[in-house]
Parts: structure tokens; sequence; C-alpha cells
């Protein structure tokens, strides 16, 4: 197992899966349609433009068994230090504590990119990323009551917040 920096060309095909089980099977992403191949292009492009991360746990015959990465949490310059942050493990490789060690070097990344707070947006039914959260040190923060609605029925959306000591000097503008 190695940590790797993704690349489009290298790793969009199984993030797009990765995604696509997601949306299809869990609550995990308030979506209804697969994303199509084309999708990737420019959501590889938006985290290069703004220096997000995507941060790739793979096997050691290289095959990715899930990402985490974090984008803009709301679109003002005065969120500038704040992310909201995800992270997907590919259906065969949950449950082996991958969430855990790719949420931590997320948050290395986020300190060396002098963020200061993650957001995390769950689904308030996902006890297991929310229990992740709690152990890393996210505290729920608040819930968005009936914020979606698939699979039939209202989903509450959950968002856990971890602060970190970043950065040292923060300036406005």
């Amino acid at each position: 197992m190695q940590f790797v920096s993704c690349t489009e060309e290298r790793h969009a095909t199984a993030i797009l899966a990765i995604f696509n089980h997601a949306i299809l099977h869990s609550t995990a992403l308030y979506d209804y349609q697969p994303r199509a191949p084309e999708s990737m292009g420019p959501w590889f492009e938006t985290k290069r433009r703004n220096g997000f991360p995507v941060i790739g746990i793979e096997a050691s015959d290289g095959t990715l068994m899930g990402f985490a990465s974090y984008g803009t949490f709301r679109a003002f310059p005065a969120y500038k230090y704040t992310v909201e942050h995800s992270v997907y493990i590919a259906e065969p490789y949950r449950g082996a504590g991958l969430g855990r060690q790719l949420m931590e070097e997320l948050m290395a990344s986020a300190l060396a990119n002098q963020v200061h707070t993650l957001v995390g947006a769950i689904d308030a039914q996902n006890a297991g990323s929310i229990a992740l959260h709690e152990k890393l040190g996210f505290s729920h923060c608040g819930t968005v009551a009936q914020a979606g609605f698939k699979f039939g029925r209202w989903l509450d959306l959950a968002l856990y917040q971890r602060i970190l000591q970043t950065p040292l000097q923060p300036v406005d503008g």
C-alpha cells in the first residue's frame, strides 16, 4: 500500500468508478445520475487550479483503493482558510482503516497548505463516516434537516469540523 498524488491520466477512471458507485448505491453523494467520463477533466482542473490535493491510496498492484480531497467551502474570499473535504473508499476495500489513513494524510496536507478549518458534510445516517470523523477530532457543528431527497426519502446533512492551528498569521483580502 502506498499514498500517491492522483493524476487525471492515471486515476480519473478509478475515481469516476468510485464516485459512480457512491452515487448509485449510497447517500455519500447527494447526486442521482452517474457522472460522465468527460466530467473528470474539469474536476481535476479545478483541483489543480486551486492547489487542492487529490490523495490516493494504492494497492501493491497499483489499484486505487480510495482517495481523499478537499475543495472550496463557499465561494467568498473570507472563507479562504476553510475547505470542505471528502474521502471515498472503493467498495472491496471498505472497513480496513483506509479512510482513517487517507484522512490523516489529507489533514497533514491541509496543515502544510495553511488551511484553518476542515468541514465534512456527511449524511446523518452514515454512522461509519461520523465515527471516523469523531475519532479524528472533528466536532459536530450542525445538521441541515431534510437537505436532500434521494432513494424516496429526505436526507439530513450533518456537518463536522476540525480546526487546525494554521495559518500562523491569517490576513484579510
